[in-house]
């Protein structure tokens, strides 16, 4: 293609959105708020799978040892598990850790407790293996591969609580995924209808250039330009505002409400909009560019 004839096809596409214009910021305001949507939706789910996985780290199994297993049983028993690739992280907690650790939690003067007893840990075969999982939802299947090693007594772990991330989690996923794709066509169907009237607009050029021998492509790259300009307009500004509006949030709430960041770590900004920006820009364009094609080959038979 010559230069002067893509500088031709790209003055077309700006000048359809002129003629149209009012279908062209209804089309621009359509994308505008869906992707505005998107990004808040983008955020949330973003910040919530963050949280999840903080609260999945909390979530430990306890591998237990037979009475009698002896320092290299144990060691073979953390070797065997480390080979696993989905563990996160494994303590070893022995008997007269998990003895200060229940005090401490369970009394009022751990001291006097600890005295009470003496020399005699009442937890003396309680040493064991603190395992946390990249993906609680292999929680099962670590079990079951724990359970099946010599030397292992018992393997404790926190099903339900497993089960209830993994579910919330699928759920979240799910449905963000159904609103992104009920705003994506929403998207297409206005930019659709903002080309269908060019084309009846231009009806009689267009007629004309059929009849010079003018390609497909020549007659369809306007309104493929227009669709991409208008979805790409259409992301960077929604792009922008969210931009300097989460920083606006963060900082919001890291003065007002202390005790929601200590609590949960919002993503940072950087951290989120390196994906937002590209996913953004090319949701916004390929919706232009996909409502524009499939305008064009269905009401231009070239």
């Amino acid at each position: 293609m010559k230069i002067s004839t893509f500088f031709y096809i790209l003055r077309q596409g700006f000048a359809n959105i002129r003629r149209n214009i009012l279908f062209s910021l209804a089309s621009l305001g359509t994308i505008i708020s869906c992707l505005f949507l998107f990004g808040i939706i983008y955020a949330v789910v973003v910040n919530f799978q963050s949280g999840m996985q903080e609260l999945e780290n909390t979530v430990t199994i306890s591998v237990f040892f037979d009475e009698d297993a002896s320092d290299d049983t144990i060691q073979l028993i953390g070797s065997q598990i480390r080979t696993l690739d989905y563990v996160n992280t494994m303590d070893y907690v022995s008997a007269d850790d998990a003895w200060n650790k229940f005090v401490e939690q369970n009394y009022d003067d751990p001291q006097a407790a600890k005295d009470a007893f003496g020399e005699d840990n009442p937890l003396k075969n309680s040493a064991s293996y603190e395992v946390t999982l990249k993906d609680v939802a292999r929680q099962p299947e670590f079990v079951a591969f724990a359970q099946g090693l010599s030397g292992v007594r018992k393997v404790k772990s926190s099903d339900v609580t497993a089960d209830s991330i993994t579910t919330l989690s699928s759920l979240v996923g799910y449905a963000s995924i159904g609103i992104v794709v009920i705003l994506m066509l929403v998207s297409i169907f206005l930019i659709s209808n903002t080309i269908t009237i060019g084309i009846t607009v231009r009806k009689e050029e267009i007629g004309i250039m059929k009849l010079i021998g003018a390609t497909n492509i020549f007659v369809r790259a306007p309104f493929i330009i227009e669709g991409v300009i208008i979805g790409a307009v259409g992301s960077a500004i929604p792009l922008v505002l969210l931009y300097y509006m989460y920083d606006k949030i963060l900082t919001y709430v890291a003065g007002r409400f202390k005790v929601v960041t200590t609590l949960f770590a919002f993503v940072s900004q950087h951290d989120l909009f390196k994906t937002m920006i590209p996913v953004g820009l090319v949701l916004g364009i390929g919706v232009g560019l996909v409502g524009s094609i499939l305008t064009t080959r269905k009401h231009l038979r070239v």
